[in-house]
């Protein structure tokens, strides 16, 4: 399992590489502003779908690349 510290660094870059720096810090800044229930986003980010239906989906995207992202860290 990896650290706190590795788990932070690594949604750093995950936020810049799909944002770029200065939305990703806008984003960040975002959500240390304002209340945010994580639980709530996503109810309503996944409520058009069902449970069968995600489940299905994450069936698919984890046989697709079944190896991905699961190196050992050291």
């Amino acid at each position: 399992m990896r650290t706190d510290t590795e788990v932070r660094t690594s949604g750093l870059r995950a936020l810049v590489e799909a944002l770029g720096i200065v939305e990703a810090e806008r984003f960040i800044t975002l959500i240390l502003r304002e209340p945010f229930d994580y639980t709530q986003s996503q109810r309503q980010l996944w409520a058009d779908r069902s449970v069968n239906e995600l489940s299905k989906a994450a069936m698919a995207m984890r046989n697709a690349s079944p190896h991905e992202g699961m190196e050992p860290t050291r």
